[in-house]
């Protein structure tokens, strides 16, 4: 899918909701090291610059060179370009990764992309054991207001018919998504975490993110403008007057360590 996003990386780097500093300081309390982090389809390296405040090393990879490109530099992160021609034997090696090394692996708003057998694969033999944990989380929807909320779902309705089938477990908040890890108390597979990230946001910078979507996108190439002048005039005006409106995301998480680990 790095396609999809070549062009929208600056809008991926500005229009996505933060995660506090508190949250990054809850992964790391559930690792027993803090050695090495790997933050998996990186994009703008959002995760891996809160990660890096509690871990000495983060590899941030993506299969997107263009999202690299307007990553923020960081002394403890290593940003490496994952082509998605790279063979999973040549993974660890390109990293500079061992077998067992890695304390902490996050995934944010990417997993459902991913060749899940292979990464979950990958991701078991990265993790320390033991007390190597992996993070996944991403988010579906928005709320704003009882206005804009039924205008926002009006439009998104609109943009079903676009998504690559992947995205359902987007949609269903990953209850449906295969978690072989065992829990540590942020979700585990078939019961997320459920969580509201808040932000304070402009609509042309909620409109930001909302263009980033691949379905936005796919549509567009194939000549459909879901978001036509009277799309986002209707959005306006349910948006209201105010400038800046603090927007709550809906999001959810997954948190485990290898089933095999031997326990304390």
């Amino acid at each position: 899918m790095a396609g999809l996003f070549e062009e929208q990386s600056e809008l991926y780097a500005s229009a996505r909701p933060n995660y506090s500093t508190e949250w990054y300081a809850k992964f790391a309390s559930l690792t027993m090291h803090h050695k090495l982090a790997w933050d998996v389809g990186t994009g703008n390296g959002q995760a891996a610059l809160g990660v890096a405040e509690h871990y000495e090393k983060v590899i941030a990879t993506d299969i997107s060179a263009a999202q690299l490109r307007v990553a923020t530099p960081h002394p403890n992160i290593h940003y490496i370009h994952t082509p998605i021609s790279t063979p999973p034997d040549g993974l660890f090696p390109l990293l500079g990764i061992d077998v067992g090394s890695v304390d902490l692996i996050t995934v944010a708003q990417a997993i459902h992309w991913f060749d899940l057998p292979l990464f979950f694969s990958l991701a078991s033999r990265a993790l320390r054991k033991p007390g190597g944990v992996i993070v996944i989380w991403g988010y579906n929807d928005v709320s704003v207001s009882p206005a804009f909320d039924a205008a926002f779902r009006r439009f998104h309705s609109t943009t079903l018919p676009f998504w690559d089938s992947r995205i359902r477990y987007l949609f269903d908040a990953y209850r449906s998504l295969p978690f072989p890890f065992e829990g540590v108390g942020l979700g585990f597979e078939g019961e997320p975490k459920l969580l509201d990230l808040e932000k304070e946001v402009s609509f042309e910078g909620l409109m930001a993110m909302v263009r980033s979507w691949s379905a936005i996108l796919t549509a567009e190439e194939r000549g459909v403008d879901l978001l036509d002048e009277k799309v986002v005039g209707e959005l306006k005006e349910a948006w209201g007057d105010q400038v800046v409106r603090k927007v709550i995301y809906k999001a959810f998480m997954l948190a485990g360590k290898p089933r095999f680990e031997v326990q304390r």
